[in-house]
């Protein structure tokens, strides 16, 4: 859930008002408090711009979507294949190394698929393909008439 800010030709400025995460419980007693590790490098931006075409004023509610699947296709590209990259290329290197120098050869070639997976993902980012894939869009807030209903 977000809340428009400000709305200027086509754009609209978005403060996320209802942040989702985890089960809930990161601050009760008992919680895992998992969600700090988000946090470990500086309180994440609550606001930022979508395109939108709806007819949107400041204050308006808006429901932020993603199509399913996206969240996963990030996940594995952004960790996933840099995971696979780092292992390949140590399987390489020591592979490949001289007889003697197998640790030195694993630690480059790690290195090496790690800045391999670096440089695909610099490619992948500027992929107008892939970025389409985990577009970001607006809807409108709907209030449900069951839900009205059953809390009345």
């Amino acid at each position: 859930m977000a809340q428009v800010l400000r709305v200027e030709t086509g754009h609209a400025w978005l403060r996320v008002t209802d942040a989702g995460g985890g089960c809930g419980r990161c601050d009760e007693p008992g919680g895992c408090r998992s969600v700090q590790i988000t946090q470990a490098f500086g309180l994440p931006k609550a606001e930022f711009v979508l395109p939108t075409a709806l007819e949107l004023r400041a204050g308006d509610k808006v429901v932020i979507s993603i199509p399913d699947g996206a969240p996963l296709k990030a996940a594995l590209a952004s960790y996933g294949l840099g995971v696979v990259l780092l292992v390949a290329g140590a399987a390489l290197g020591e592979v490949w190394s001289a007889d003697g120098a197998g640790d030195l050869g694993a630690a480059l070639g790690g290195l090496a698929g790690l800045l391999l997976a670096f440089a695909l993902n610099r490619v992948l980012f500027r992929s107008r393909n892939w970025r389409a894939q985990l577009r970001m869009e607006l809807a409108a807030q709907v209030v449900c008439l069951q839900s009205i209903a059953e809390n009345q």
